[in-house]
């Protein structure tokens, strides 16, 4: 399984980005290699208005299973996403990234 993370930096010990559309990372989890990539998403800070939906697309050119977000996507980027198989769960914003994968594991986070 692959697991996307909003977050501030690029490994596991790196702090969640609460935000999804201006989120400054996209972190991969891949579960089979036991390893992370990441993604710089910070240009999405000089785009006006569409940041989200600008987001999952990138998103689904990743291709996750699931999402970890702090309090996931506005309503377009929502929109943008229920159209994916991607599952998406909230509440991991003040965690760090490994934190954020426990919870989700425990299932302490919410489905969005």
């Amino acid at each position: 399984m692959r697991i996307a993370f909003t977050a501030k930096g690029t490994d596991a010990e790196s702090m969640m980005d609460p935000r999804f559309g201006r989120t400054e990372f996209i972190l991969i989890f891949d579960e089979e290699k036991n390893e992370y990539t990441s993604f710089d998403n910070r240009e999405i800070d000089g785009v006006a208005h569409g940041a989200g939906p600008q987001t999952a697309q990138k998103l689904f050119e990743l291709k996750p299973d699931v999402l970890l977000t702090g309090n996931g996507p506005g309503g377009n980027a929502a929109t943008a996403l229920s159209q994916a198989d991607i599952k998406i769960y909230t509440g991991a914003g003040s965690m760090k990234v490994a934190e954020a994968y426990e919870a989700y594991k425990q299932g302490k986070l919410t489905e969005f």
